[in-house]
């Protein structure tokens, strides 16, 4: 098989007939075409005139090493197939907490491997989560314990369903694969920048929990991790609350895939002396632009063509004070969504549906912090201080999950905002103006002006002084990291795999998949003792 890359594609390419594209851009003959797959597809805007797609398609045709010689941008090509481990000497069941990307995918290895895996999810199943969301947005109580942060799914659930990862790993091809046979759409195979959307992501969700279960795992929801037992510095035990009750359940391995939220789990390790760190992360707001005025923005005159989705755009700009104010998380025709987990503390999020139809588009604007801003040495000082902010956020939005807003131009200008422009919140409940200030540190403030303005230059309309600003984007990561070694155990304690976003070794949902699937594949040679 070879790969082609570089193809120009014009928008209204029929992409039903891969051999007849095969055979006007690279004038391979159809009779030679043994097969041939779409492997990379992307949009290419840089030139607003000249809007188009790139592909790269993988061909198996016959005599390939003349094609090779012959076409431009051509490389042999093999695909690598995962090779699910087996576990054949079982004893105690591995325990896995949490059921967001690093727990699904952990639990679906171990299920395959024959290891009969023990989930348990603090939060509700998907179909129960939606409904405690939906109740919340509609001015309902919070639950602390099924939420956005919280539930089947993870935060994951509640976002865009970005695919979209900065690290190299063969078992990226088999976790799309495995989302596509569980219901997500087979496009995530070859865009550029997958996404599955909320509203499919739910369903993919319950799929591979079902075929966990089939597998002979067991996925058990209501259920918080609350502690374990240890002897001579092995696991040999954890603990959970259900109903009211704690339960015990024996196991010498426990895939820990909390989640980057799961603040009291931290405090317990902390106070069992698990090793821990000081993490950096981020913090600032949610910015809303009308999505037509991003599109135009972004493919020019092409803006509204058929083929084309709602444009997405990622910046980043270096800053005079040292910091860095970057774009995270940008949903297309998409929400902003309340994603508080504690009670009198606030934080929002960006979610869109697989349409990505709304009338905004929305990021997140953040700005680094680290240990040097925590004003401590306490290894969840981070989280702290995470939680101060919005403790402060709650409070300017009128501790009523109310979340604060600006409009840019009032923001800007030093005033606080009586009035929307052209940009209405989606937020909801519902919104409340406030000042930056009133919840962020002066140096975010300061770096999202600067930032602002600069973006300005480089996306035209990014400055327009209607745009929304709604804080506080503060879970972009986890401000804490679970220390691990080379084996992914905790160097604290045998048995003990900190795993994914929540433990500091994951940054989205495919990469905290990978990470899931690593600490799997390393229970599995623990049983088999290899």
């Amino acid at each position: 098989m070879i790969r082609v890359g570089a193809i120009r594609a014009a928008l209204d390419t029929d992409f039903s007939d891969l051999a007849a594209l095969c055979e006007k851009k690279l004038r391979i003959s159809r009779d030679k075409i043994i097969s041939v797959k779409l492997a990379k597809k992307s949009v290419d805007a840089r030139k607003k005139s000249d809007v188009h797609f790139t592909i790269s398609l993988d061909i198996e045709a016959k005599n390939e090493e003349k094609l090779l010689r012959t076409l431009k941008n051509a490389s042999k090509y093999e695909p690598v197939e995962y090779a699910v481990p087996t576990v054949r000497r079982c004893g105690k069941r591995p325990v896995i907490v949490g059921f967001g990307p690093a727990g699904m995918f952990a639990a679906l290895v171990l299920a395959m491997a024959g290891a009969r895996p023990i989930v348990l999810e603090r939060g509700g199943d998907v179909d129960r989560r939606c409904r405690a969301v939906e109740e919340f947005r509609n001015g309902g109580k919070l639950d602390p314990e099924c939420n956005v942060q919280f539930g089947e799914g993870g935060a994951g659930t509640f976002s865009d369903g970005k695919l979209t990862t900065g690290i190299r790993d063969s078992r990226i091809g088999w976790i799309l694969e495995r989302l596509v046979e569980f219901g997500a759409p087979g496009e995530i195979l070859y865009l550029a920048k997958p996404h599955i959307g909320t509203d499919k992501l739910r369903g993919a969700v319950k799929a591979l929990r079902e075929r966990v279960t089939a597998l002979g795992g067991e996925v058990r929801f209501d259920s918080k991790f609350c502690g374990f037992e240890a002897e001579n510095g092995r696991l040999v035990s954890v603990s959970f609350t259900h109903g009211g009750e704690t339960c015990k359940l024996p196991t010498d391995s426990l895939i820990l895939a909390a989640g980057h939220s799961a603040r009291d789990t931290f405090e317990m390790l902390y106070n069992e002396k698990i090793s821990l760190s000081q993490k950096s992360f981020s913090v600032g707001v949610r910015a809303e632009h009308l999505r037509t005025d991003i599109d135009r923005a972004m493919y020019g005159d092409f803006a509204g063509h058929p083929a084309l989705k709602a444009a997405d755009y990622k910046l980043s700009v270096h800053l005079p004070n040292g910091r860095t104010l970057y774009t995270f998380c940008m949903c297309p025709g998409g929400h902003v969504v309340a994603a508080s987990s504690e009670e009198g503390r606030l934080a929002v999020n960006g979610m869109s549906f697989f349409a990505r139809d709304a009338e905004n588009s929305n990021s997140a604007l953040l700005v680094n912090v680290g240990p040097e801003d925590y004003g401590s040495d306490h290894p969840l000082a981070g989280m702290y201080f995470q939680r101060e902010l919005e403790e402060k956020a709650f409070i300017a939005g009128g501790s009523d999950y109310r979340a604060p807003a600006a409009v840019l131009g009032d923001f800007m200008n030093g005033r606080v905002s009586v009035s929307f422009g052209r940009v209405r919140p989606s937020y909801r409940p519902a919104v409340k103006f406030a000042a930056p200030e009133e919840y962020l540190p002066d140096y975010v403030c300061r770096s999202l002006k600067d930032g602002i303005k600069e973006m300005g230059r480089k996306i035209k309309g990014f400055d327009d002084s209607d745009t929304l600003l709604t804080g506080i984007e503060s879970r972009s990561s986890s401000p804490v990291r679970i220390d691990r070694g080379d084996d992914l155990q905790s160097v604290s304690l045998e048995g003990l795999y900190p795993c994914g976003e929540g433990a500091g070794y994951a940054g989205g949902i495919v990469s905290a998949a990978v990470d899931g699937m690593k600490c799997a594949e390393a229970v599995c040679r623990r049983m088999e003792g290899i």
